[in-house]
């Protein structure tokens, strides 16, 4: 099967050797999108409810690029720098799914990208 690489300037850019998403058939995998504006180049707020918003805009910006959207997600990958921040983030990530959420997985992890609180990565179906 074909890859074809995703890249838009209305998200972050990629800062290393990945991409913002990748199409393989008709699917889409982003990359994990944390909650860095892409005009600024910097994270957009300090707390994980604003962080969760920008990375739920990322993803959007991403997805819109390969041709799908937050309505076609099946998967995501949830990563949280602290476990104390799952309420939060689940209130505003429940505002993007609200009729058929995806399935999900929800991990803590010790450190993400600069200082961020939440990365989410997403697979979804491209029609």
């Amino acid at each position: 099967m074909k890859r074809k690489i995703v890249s838009t300037d209305k998200a972050p850019a990629a800062v290393g050797p990945y991409s913002q998403g990748v199409k393989v058939g008709h699917f889409v995998f982003t990359a994990g999108q944390v909650a860095i504006d892409p005009a600024a180049g910097k994270i957009v707020a300090q707390d994980v409810a604003g962080q969760t918003h920008q990375v739920m805009n990322n993803l959007t910006q991403v997805l819109r690029k390969a041709g799908t959207d937050l309505n076609k997600v099946v998967k995501t990958t949830v990563f949280l720098q602290s476990m104390d921040d799952f309420a939060a983030m689940n209130e505003v990530y429940a505002s993007y799914f609200s009729d058929m959420p995806p399935a999900r997985s929800t991990v803590e992890v010790s450190r993400l990208p600069i200082g961020a609180l939440v990365e989410i990565e997403a697979i979804a179906l491209i029609a």
